[in-house]
Formats: C-alpha cells, sequence, structure tokens
C-alpha cells in the first residue's frame, strides 16, 4: 500500500513539476518587437512598434512610430499570466495598452479600453 501511494504521489509530483516548467512566463512571451495596430482612433487607424525588453520578471521598452521614431517610453507595467498593462505617454496623453495573448506571434486587446488592438511579432 505505501509503495503504491509513494507511486502515485511521485507521478503528481512529476505531471505538476513539467506542466510548470512547459509554461512561458509573462515576461518572456511579450519580450520582443510588436508591430500593433490601433484601429478606430479620432486620427484613424495608427501603427506603432512596441519594443519590449525583459528586466528580471518584469516588462520595460519605448514606443514608436511606424519610422522608428521613438515616442514615448514605458512609465509602467502590469503583467498577469498571458495579458500585459503597458502605461506610457501618447501626444500629451497618459494611456494604457493591454494585450492578450494569441497564439506565439499574435496578440490581441485594446487601447484605454475603448480602441481596439492587434499585433504581431517582428522577427
Amino acid at each position: 500500500m505505501k509503495k503504491s501511494t509513494l507511486v502515485l504521489v511521485s507521478m503528481f509530483l512529476l505531471f505538476f513539476a513539467v506542466g510548470a516548467k512547459a509554461q512561458t512566463s509573462g515576461a518572456d512571451y511579450f519580450a520582443g518587437k510588436w508591430n500593433v495596430l490601433l484601429k478606430g482612433t479620432p486620427n484613424g487607424d495608427v501603427k506603432m512598434v512596441f519594443v519590449l525588453e525583459k528586466k528580471d520578471t518584469t516588462i520595460t521598452g519605448i514606443v514608436q512610430d511606424s519610422t522608428g521614431k521613438q515616442i514615448s517610453t514605458l512609465d509602467k507595467v502590469e503583467l498577469a499570466g498571458t495579458t500585459v498593462t503597458l502605461y506610457f505617454n501618447a501626444q500629451g496623453y497618459d494611456v494604457n495598452m493591454v494585450m492578450n495573448k494569441k497564439d506565439d506571434d499574435h496578440v490581441t486587446g485594446s487601447l484605454m479600453a475603448m480602441f481596439d488592438i492587434e499585433g504581431e511579432r517582428i522577427k
């Protein structure tokens, strides 16, 4: 009886360890360059590039326009599983953008909970 219990507990721990290792942390997933399309803003659809870097367990980075000119730096970042919220300043306004993991190279979300976004990783 003790032997079968030990085997079951060992198998449970093995599956738990493999499952935990298979998950990629949010900082690892979001690190990199992202082409992001902001849809339906008062200025029409806007393309931006987010250059995100992993620092320890969080993210830092900059925001660029479609020509590569820096618009802003990230003021604050909140990571929660497969979602990141980026806070930055654009055209004199403090804004936030939520990016949700869609698949390995795509994100969806919103800017200020008003405008939809779609993003693609730049490889």
